[in-house]
C-alpha cells in the first residue's frame, strides 16, 4: 500500500471498548487507553458501540427524527463497507472507496451529533450517545488514515467470548505483566482461527527459528502472512 500508513511488525491496532453505565468515573476512563500499549499502538474506536448508545436512545424515544437520523447515517457508514465485500475489493480499493464515500458521509454524521448534543438534554440518552461519540472521534475516524482497520470489533469481541468465560478458571495465571503476554498469544491464536489455519501447523511453522528470526523480517510470520504462503 504504497504512500498508506501501515502498521509495522511492533506496532499494533486497539479498538476502544465500551463503557457502559451512569456513572461519571466511566467517562473518565477514557483517557486511560491512550496509555495501553506501546508508544506505536493505533488506538480505533469501534462504531458499533457508539451506534449502539444511539439505538438505545431512539428504543426509548422512537419519535425522536436526531436519533433517528443519526443511525440511519451510521447504518449507510457500514453500508460502504458491506460493499467493498460484496465486490470482493481488496484493502487499497476499500480505502479509496472510504476517501470516495466514508469520509464526507462522516462530516454529516459528526454535524448530526453536534447539534442533536447542543438540543438533547444533558442527563438524557441521546446526549449520552454525543458525548461518547464525539469524545471517541478520532479514534472512531482512524480507520480513513489505516485502510486494514475494520469499523467495528464485534470480531475481536466475539472471539475472545472464551476468555471472559473462562476467566474466572484462570485467575491463578499471575499478574499484571501477564496480561500483554496473553493477549498477544489469544491474538495469535484467533487470527489462525479466522484464516482457518491450524494453531498446531502455525506455531510448528513459526516457532523453531523465531529466535533467529531479525525483527526486520516479524511481519512475514505473522499468521496472515503465513497462511497466504500456504495458497
Amino acid at each position: 500500500m504504497e504512500g498508506l500508513p501501515r502498521l509495522e511488525p511492533d506496532e499494533g491496532k486497539l479498538s476502544c471498548p465500551v463503557l457502559r453505565g451512569e456513572s461519571a468515573s466511566n467517562d473518565a476512563l477514557l483517557p486511560y487507553y491512550d496509555q495501553i500499549g506501546g508508544s506505536k499502538m493505533v488506538h480505533a474506536g469501534c462504531w458499533s458501540h457508539a451506534e449502539r448508545y444511539f439505538s438505545e436512545a431512539v428504543q426509548l424515544n422512537p419519535q425522536d427524527p436526531m436519533a433517528t437520523a443519526i443511525v440511519a447515517r451510521i447504518d449507510e457508514l457500514f453500508a460502504i463497507d458491506a460493499e467493498a465485500r460484496c465486490q470482493g475489493l481488496n484493502v487499497e480499493a476499500r480505502h479509496a472507496l472510504r476517501q470516495q464515500q466514508s469520509r464526507p458521509l462522516l462530516g454529516v454524521i459528526q454535524k448530526q451529533i453536534e447539534i442533536a448534543r447542543s438540543t438533547a438534554l444533558p442527563g438524557g440518552a441521546l446526549a449520552k450517545a454525543c458525548n461518547y461519540t464525539l469524545t471517541l472521534w478520532q479514534k472512531l475516524t482512524r480507520f480513513l488514515e489505516y485502510p486494514e482497520l475494520e469499523l467495528s470489533n464485534n470480531l475481536a469481541e466475539n472471539s475472545m467470548r472464551p476468555v471472559a468465560l473462562g476467566r474466572r478458571n484462570w485467575i491463578h495465571i499471575g499478574s499484571a505483566q501477564a496480561g500483554p503476554k496473553i493477549a498477544a498469544i489469544l491474538s495469535v491464536v484467533e487470527s489462525c482461527r479466522r484464516l482457518k489455519f491450524p494453531v498446531r501447523d502455525y506455531l510448528a511453522a513459526v516457532l523453531p527459528g523465531l529466535a533467529d528470526c531479525p525483527i526486520q523480517q516479524l511481519h512475514e510470520l505473522t499468521p496472515a502472512a503465513m497462511a497466504t504462503q500456504r495458497c
